[in-house]
């Protein structure tokens, strides 16, 4: 068959294909309305007003004839995605034999096209293809790999939470309140994110004494040392800047706590406190500063310092063990 025909040919199947599914999904949606006006046609009318014709798939939802949500959702993803894969299917089939050539996966071409501009395997190359010792492959090697995957869960589950989070006094509490009663699932990342904060500090102090016993703080890892001890004061003041952003009675007085020790600090303890505060008092000046702190500013240190930690890790290995 010429290529013109089998162009041809394979349009009208598809056209063919698409006013098919188009018909059933019309079918299906207009079954309902149907028999309403059935029902409705043994009654005597009630008013002659003529009411304008309303769109069945957004209409009832915002007058609230119809309140499942799931049932036209699902009715849609489920038809439209076995019309995607049908359609990706017959292209596939038809790109293998027009070119007479086995079909390249989409992830390959494009990562083949990103490469050819920018030469990305040749600087990941020789990271991803580093072999791993037998003895480097123990369960404790890997509270730190653990520590990062923690903080990746929690940037995820933050900027969910960050969608409804208002950090004012007058509304803060009440935004948790909505996230954990009325939001989808919003009780669930929230927990999520409080856990994964708790399994964080737990496996960034593990580690720290992972690599304390071992010795692996010694000359030439010095700074590997020093960056993990700063990733590890990151971790905590983490902990410590969001524990205030419930703005809620244990959030406040603990807050007023962690920041009084912190003016017991010798020679700096005062500035210490104000600059925590941003004032003498706890403030909403003090809620927006925390909240700086917990979603801008640590972030940007955290991630500088472990992209650091980790091409030093990278370049000089892990020590062997004792």
């Amino acid at each position: 068959m010429k290529s013109i025909y089998r162009k041809i040919f394979f349009s009208i199947l598809t056209l063919s294909l698409l006013l098919f599914s188009a018909a059933v999904v019309h079918a299906y949606t207009t079954a309902g309305d149907e028999k309403s006006i059935q029902v409705a046609g043994d009654q005597p009318p009630q008013s002659t007003v003529v009411k304008p014709e309303n769109d069945t798939c957004i209409q009832c939802h915002l007058d609230g004839s119809f309140t499942s949500l799931w049932t036209p959702l699902a009715r849609w993803a489920v038809f439209g995605s076995a019309g995607v894969v049908f359609l990706f299917g017959i292209a596939r089939s038809a790109s293998v034999w027009r070119t007479r050539s086995e079909w390249i996966p989409l992830p390959k071409r494009l990562s083949a096209w990103v490469d050819d501009r920018y030469q990305v395997s040749d600087f990941l190359k020789p990271i991803l293809s580093k072999p791993v010792p037998e003895w480097q492959r123990r369960w404790w090697y890997c509270l730190g790999g653990l520590t990062f995957f923690f903080f990746i869960v929690q940037g995820m589950t933050g900027i969910m939470l960050a969608f409804y989070y208002k950090p004012t006094p007058a509304e803060a509490y009440a935004s948790i309140q909505f996230i954990e009663n009325e939001v989808l699932l919003g009780s669930a990342v929230r927990m999520i994110h409080h856990w994964s904060a708790n399994a964080m500090i737990v496996l960034a102090v593990a580690h720290m004494l992972r690599v304390f016993i071992m010795g692996a703080y010694k000359p030439p890892r010095e700074l590997n040392w020093v960056s993990g001890v700063v990733l590890g004061a990151m971790t905590l003041l983490f902990g410590f800047t969001g524990y205030l952003l419930p703005w809620d009675q244990r959030a406040y007085w603990a807050t007023t706590v962690g920041t009084e020790i912190a003016g017991s600090i010798p020679v700096i303890g005062e500035l210490a406190l104000v600059f925590l505060r941003a004032g003498w008092n706890i403030t909403s000046l003090t809620l927006s500063r925390f909240f700086a702190l917990h979603v801008l500013i640590l972030p940007l240190i955290t991630v500088t310092t472990m992209g650091m930690h980790f091409i030093m890790v990278r370049k000089q290995g892990i020590m062997k063990p004792l």
